[in-house]
């Protein structure tokens, strides 16, 4: 229990600037809905799906393979210059072949009037790659308030940028301002990491390359399939979503639904938040406990804290519903239904990533991969089937069962090849209480709100003190 007390130590270090800091920039969302046009919207959630599945391509699983192969080779900084050579120079030639064939890629998009959105996300991606490494040196040696202080002033400035443009320069193209406030965030963010740039060498360890490419491969193979997991629903709902007969646009009728699911999205970005920051603390953590004789059960007890952590972020953004559904324009509030299936989605997968830790420690990084492309292909054949026939309620359906057969598969296999004993039961009853808490809330037909939410706070409490009592009370003492 003194390690789940280091880990939720490391955990708020790591997340409680960073969970503020995005969900201040999650309030960026009200500005946007309340600004723009849905199909405006559209081509923002549209784009960053795109930038999600570049930024695995540029970093090909070199973040994990660092955290990796410092744990094991004598040389800490040959690691690091390794690494950074590597990213450095695969950034810089994808620059050079993007930017010379700009024209074909904006047509190929879709994004020939707006030449301009693409080459700022060129660069705001080639920004980002480049502090993969820098960002894991910082984690990996601890210094978790230097990383939670430049990515908190990443999102402050990226926040400050829009207002400034929204508020005060008001111009008539304000989807440009957002992709410009994200550069200069970027480019600021980097300039904070010159300490870390400045410990870097033009030195480079090809064997150690040769094994950090062949560790990082699956992990890069993985992540993009897990991406097509995680954003290929807005892909596929640009080219797959049937247009009514009734529709005049049918461009801007699939960009307004495009809009609308991505801005319900974010409300299930809550949850993500917390996961966010658990694998920031997680991941160096799990690998500095590998050795021990206790590292299994570790991991049990913080799978098992963890999750009641996640369906108590599940029943609260339930719960109050009623008042996060303003932090979307009324144009897009008709999507609102997606959220419960989107947060259970997001549930899901942050017990995957959970349940990962078995192949990264095992130096079975393949079956990542494996499970993840298992998960890309449920996507692509769900989307295909399910999109044209039942919209962006497909999608989220998609996204769930996506989520829950790769949790189920990752668990089976750790089973089998690294076998942890996850208290089931346990969990199970948990999931269960949860949910019959979910169907109160979901069905409260209360008229008066105030007295609406003062029943689902009551509900949620109950849930907070049974899990206190039976769980967190014991790990406290200890």
């Amino acid at each position: 229990m003194g390690d789940l007390k280091k880990l939720a130590g490391q955990t708020a270090i790591y997340g409680i600037p960073t969970i503020v800091g995005r969900f201040l920039n999650y309030l960026l969302v009200p500005i946007y809905t309340y600004s723009l046009t849905a199909d405006k919207y559209g081509v923002v959630s549209e784009l960053y799906a795109y930038v999600s599945f570049l930024m695995i391509l540029l970093t090909y699983g070199m973040e994990t393979a660092f955290f990796r192969f410092s744990q094991t080779h004598n040389d800490k900084k040959t690691v690091f210059n390794t690494a950074m050579l590597s990213l450095f120079s695969t950034t810089t030639l994808f620059l050079l072949i993007t930017m010379s064939n700009l024209g074909a890629i904006s047509d190929l998009m879709g994004y020939s009037e707006h030449k301009n959105y693409i080459t700022m996300f060129l660069f705001i991606i080639a920004l980002d790659a480049l502090r993969a490494i820098p960002y894991a040196k910082l984690r990996q040696e601890n210094k978790a308030a230097r990383f939670a202080l430049i990515k908190s002033i990443d999102i402050f400035s990226n926040i400050a940028f829009n207002l400034f443009f929204f508020f005060v320069i008001k111009p008539e193209d304000l989807v440009q301002c957002i992709f410009l406030s994200n550069l200069l965030a970027s480019a600021i963010a980097m300039l904070m990491l010159l300490s870390e740039y400045i410990q870097f060498r033009f030195k480079i360890d090809f064997k150690l390359l040769k094994k950090m490419l062949l560790y990082g491969l699956p992990v890069m193979i993985g992540g993009l399939a897990g991406m097509i997991n995680e954003t290929f629903d807005r892909i596929a709902l640009r080219h797959l979503l049937e247009c009514p007969e009734t529709e005049n646009d049918c461009n801007a009728y699939v960009m307004s639904n495009i809009g609308i699911y991505g801005a319900c999205y974010k409300l299930s970005i809550i949850m993500s938040l917390f996961i966010q920051a658990f694998k920031f603390a997680a991941e160096p953590f799990f690998f500095s406990k590998m050795k021990n004789a206790d590292a299994k059960q570790t991991y049990s007890n913080v799978m098992k804290v963890y999750f009641i952590f996640l369906l108590f972020i599940f029943l609260g953004v339930i719960a109050y519903m009623d008042i996060l559904q303003y932090f979307v324009g009324e144009e897009y509030r008709s999507g609102l239904k997606v959220v419960p299936i989107l947060l259970a989605a997001n549930l899901c997968l942050g017990v995957y990533y959970n349940l990962s830790i078995w192949y990264k420690v095992s130096d079975k990084t393949i079956y990542g991969a494996y499970i993840s492309i298992i998960g890309a292909v449920v996507t692509l054949v769900l989307n295909y089937l399910l999109v044209p026939q039942f919209g962006y309620m497909g999608a989220a359906y998609t996204t769930l069962i996506c989520y829950f057969l790769i949790m189920v598969i990752c668990w089976a296999f750790g089973q089998k090849y690294y076998p942890v004993k996850y208290p089931l039961k346990r969990l199970f009853l948990y999931t269960m209480f949860a949910f019959g808490l979910f169907l109160l809330m979901n069905n409260n037909t209360i008229a008066n709100i105030p007295l609406k939410l003062f029943v689902n706070s009551i509900l949620l409490l109950a849930f907070a003190a049974v899990a206190y009592w039976f769980e967190l009370r014991k790990a406290l003492k200890r």
